[in-house]
């Protein structure tokens, strides 16, 4: 059955805008956005700018402190290290859980990721990213899993920007995702977990090898 279309107002569609900037790279972290400079490259009135920005401050994506335009913030290294040390034991009962398993909605989104345009946009790789590793949490069945991962969404988005340095040919990054995938549905526990673990032994973009 065909689902009626939601109009999208004015401060999504800039909000939209803005995000798939954040989310590829091309606004670096600590870069300023004014509203006035906003408003005027997109023709639209400030407290449309204001409402956007408040909706990425909102999701993480943005920081805005008192008498300072928002921003990317700042997530290093260690903010990274930091993500994956919690992420890790949150994607380990998920493993475990789903042992066996093939979950449609991931492997819908590793094919959507497959099938992206050579010059489709990081934004919309993260995007497909984001939503594959969210549909196999979901398919656990526990809301309170849900909700720690949830907590992590704002900084696993801002992490994969840098990921685009690791990941210059997304063949390598669906292929990973594809082992991932096929591990968890193997049957073995102990390859579903082991897997897990070095899907998120990230480099980060660092000198050294992943």
């Amino acid at each position: 059955m065909t689902q009626p279309l939601r109009p999208v107002s004015t401060v999504d569609a800039l909000a939209d805008a803005l995000r798939r900037r954040v989310l590829s790279g091309e606004i670096e972290p600590g870069t300023p956005l004014p509203e006035k400079e906003i408003a005027a490259a997109y023709g639209v009135a400030r407290p449309t700018v204001r409402e956007a920005l408040a909706a990425l401050v909102h999701e993480g994506l943005l920081k805005r402190e008192r008498n300072r335009s928002a921003h990317v913030p700042e997530v290093t290294i260690s903010d990274l290290d930091d993500l994956m040390y919690v992420r890790r034991p949150l994607e380990d009962l998920m493993a475990r859980a789903l042992t066996g398993r093939r979950v449609p909605a991931a492997q819908a989104a590793l094919e959507r990721m497959d099938g992206l345009p050579e010059d489709a946009p990081w934004s919309d790789i993260v995007a497909e990213h984001m939503t594959l590793h969210q549909a196999l949490i979901e398919a656990v069945g526990s809301p309170r899993l849900e909700r720690l991962y949830a907590a992590l969404a704002a900084e696993t988005r801002l992490g994969l920007v840098r990921l685009r340095e690791v990941y210059e040919d997304r063949e390598v990054l669906v292929g990973e995702h594809r082992a991932l995938l096929d591990a968890i549905a193997d049957g073995r526990p102990e390859v579903a977990r082991a897997a897990v673990a070095a899907h998120l032994d990230h480099s980060w973009g660092r000198e050294t090898a992943h």
